[in-house]
């Protein structure tokens, strides 16, 4: 019975131990934190590296975990791995398609406020009801949810 006891600790201890998160749930959107970030077609630094990214916020999509690495997926939809300390929750989107109109509240008739070309990269704060709030470097307005990559379809983002 001592034993036992030992073994439920050790167990508690050992899963207080592992990171936050280590321990989400796969996919989850993150962006690139790091000025340089190089994805690697496996899971460790003997892997290649297969892409150098250069863009800090860039959104990704975590699809796996092992240890440290996050199997991550660009919005191009290439896929390889990157150390997790490279990575940062701070949730962004890239606009996608056409240009996007970022309009003063969540509905089609609000007044337009900005446009963003495909490509632009801007932080999500929120979203419901298929709308998000997209800022540019302090430019903000809301945008359909499906002219951006960086949030699952219908996705609540507080």
């Amino acid at each position: 019975m001592r034993f036992g006891k030992w073994a439920v600790l050790g167990v508690v201890a050992l899963g207080l131990a592992v990171p936050a998160a280590a321990q989400r749930k796969t996919p989850y959107f993150v962006s690139i934190k790091a000025e340089k970030a190089r994805m690697r077609t496996g899971p460790g630094r003997n892997y290649p590296s297969n892409w150098l990214y250069q863009r800090r916020g860039l959104p990704l999509k975590v699809i796996d975990i092992y240890g440290e690495w996050r199997k991550v997926e660009d919005p191009d939809g290439t896929q390889g791995w990157m150390l997790a300390n490279l990575l940062d929750d701070v949730r962004t989107a890239m606009v996608i398609g056409t240009v996007t109109e970022m309009r003063d509240a969540p509905r089609f008739n609000a007044r337009i406020s900005w446009r963003a070309a495909p490509g632009v990269v801007g932080r999500v704060s929120r979203c419901a009801s298929n709308w998000c709030w997209f800022d540019v470097a302090g430019r903000g307005g809301y945008v359909e949810q499906s002219h951006i990559w960086g949030t699952d379809p219908g996705e609540t983002v507080n």
